[in-house]
């Protein structure tokens, strides 16, 4: 994959690698060139490679507690009597 620097030198990091890292807004990283002149990206104080966090639908998956049949839901949302 590559990615084109900005006027001021920036690159956005790919989602798929902030999701793998777990950064977000805020995150501090480092970074570090290898042996071989690799660039290599981590999170701050953490380990190369940082479990998956589950996005906002993974953790919101299954929690819902009320039973609701989808006429009486629509019914209830559209202020039908």
């Amino acid at each position: 994959m590559s990615a084109t620097l900005t006027s001021k030198c920036q690159v956005t990091i790919p989602k798929h690698i902030r999701d793998s890292l777990g950064l977000g807004p805020g995150s501090q990283i480092d970074f570090d060139v290898d042996e071989q002149g690799r660039i290599v990206i981590r999170k701050a104080g953490g380990s190369a490679k940082a479990p998956r966090q589950p996005d906002r639908f993974e953790r919101a998956r299954g929690r819902a507690t009320v039973k609701w049949r989808t006429d009486e839901l629509m019914r209830l949302l559209r202020g039908d009597e």
